[in-house]
């Protein structure tokens, strides 16, 4: 039976639709959030009528392409009547092609990495819609010397973002990718959460580092869709010992949270990174990192955790993604945090279905107009399990062509939960993209 759909809810005596998107997830309801055909397996010695399962299945989600713009030709995008436009780098070359295009001044680097864009996708707002017009890279930049002057100097800013290099990042060159490795000391994360027990997670942690990873992402609350909140003070309790053991370590200690007072006990105990879902918008959580020299990972969610995938809604995830992460860089450096201490992160899977998920990574290279670096969490995300079938368990190969996908578009950082398996794909795929 194909997989085509969403989480349900399979308890005792329930067929409830779960708004999850993301699997193993124990509800305060006590329902299991597990994938139907997982739930199926689990309860296959039970009677459940056919018109009862015929009823789950219509009201599950079917997977499908998100809305596309209207492709129109260059010269045919007005810009007087489009209230916003974005440019996304496109047709990427590596290799001695790359070098041969740059030279040429027929591509320009991406980011500042070896990879060099030919072309550029110019989306826009208007009144009738979304609209995308692709061009090669140098008629583009002499269409742009055309445009009214606002508007071209907005052009050329974001082409200029798009193709400088990042600054490092806490500390962290981002001239070659980077790994962040995920530790859950929470006993309901989706994926491999240590519980309760802080010595598992400074073992995991060690483990991580001794693998490779650069960062490593330690959270005490788990965001995964449909989780409840949980209090400051557990919060504190789970993380301390596990910040504290590994900060000295070697690799730069991130924190996962969204409340102010956890950012600032972290980053007191060694922590030099905030993860922040809520991208700073939480009570004091600007202020915090403001008066730190920490830096900060600034994540998109539509909605909370608990609700997020109930229906989400874009225009163009991309763009909507896009706007929202630059109104959030222009509120941290208005309120003193320096750009070069900010990385960007999409929010695969936090407020976002299938197809949003699948547009956003097709036009990740969007986002590197925003002059920020940018970071990919889709490790054993359900995305991936909606596409091949597999379960988490199963979803290691899934991970790492997403993650490879990424870099492809410029990502600078993967936030993972396989160190040793993504350091080991990157370290080929970088080989072979050199190699060409």
């Amino acid at each position: 039976m194909a997989r085509n759909f969403e989480l349900a809810k399979i308890a005792n005596n329930s067929n409830e639709i779960c708004p999850c998107d993301d699997a193993i997830a124990t509800t305060r309801h006590g329902f299991i959030c597990d994938g139907f055909w997982e739930a199926r397996e689990r309860t296959r010695n039970r009677d459940l009528a056919s018109t009862s399962a015929l009823a789950l299945m219509q009201r599950m989600e079917p997977l499908s392409a998100a809305p596309a713009p209207t492709s129109i030709a260059l010269d045919q995008l007005d810009l007087g009547i489009a209230s916003a436009w974005r440019l996304r780098p496109s047709g990427l070359l590596t290799g001695s092609t790359a070098i041969a295009a740059s030279a040429s001044g027929d591509g320009l680097p991406l980011a500042g990495s070896a990879t060099v864009f030919t072309l550029v996708e110019l989306l826009a707002r208007t009144p009738g819609g979304i609209v995308a017009a692709l061009a090669p890279l140098r008629r583009f930049q002499n269409w742009t010397a055309q445009q009214p002057g606002a508007a071209r100097q907005d052009i050329e800013s974001q082409l200029r973002r798009s193709s400088e290099s990042r600054a490092p990042f806490a500390g962290l060159s981002l001239d070659r990718p980077r790994i962040m490795g995920i530790i859950n000391v929470t006993p309901d994360s989706f994926y491999t959460g240590t519980g309760a027990d802080p010595a598992k997670a400074i073992a995991l942690g060690q483990s991580m580092i001794e693998a490779g990873a650069d960062i490593l992402d330690i959270g005490g609350e788990s965001t995964r869709p449909g989780a409840a909140a949980v209090s400051e003070a557990e919060e504190l309790r789970r993380l301390e010992p596990v910040v504290r053991a590994l900060a000295p370590l070697g690799a730069v200690i991130s924190v996962d949270t969204r409340k102010a007072a956890v950012m600032a006990a972290a980053l007191s105990w060694g922590a030099r990174i905030v993860n922040d879902v809520a991208a700073l918008e939480g009570p004091g959580s600007l202020e915090t990192v403001a008066r730190s020299d920490a830096s900060a990972v600034l994540m998109h969610m539509q909605g909370e955790p608990a609700t997020m995938q109930q229906g989400p809604r874009y225009d163009l995830a991309s763009l909507d993604v896009a706007d929202y992460l630059e109104a959030r860089i222009a509120a941290c450096i208005a309120a003193g945090i320096a750009p070069h201490r900010l990385v960007v992160d999409p929010g695969f899977g936090f407020g976002k279905n299938v197809a949003h998920n699948l547009e956003l990574l097709g036009r990740l290279s969007l986002l590197q107009g925003l002059g920020c670096g940018v970071l990919v969490g889709l490790s054993r995300k359900s995305t991936i399990g909606r596409l091949s079938g597999a379960s988490l368990e199963e979803r290691l190969p899934g991970s790492l062509a997403s993650a490879l996908y990424a870099l492809s578009q410029g990502a600078q950082i993967l936030r993972v939960h396989d160190v040793a398996e993504t350091r080991q794909a990157v370290a080929v795929w970088r080989g072979i993209a050199a190699g060409a």
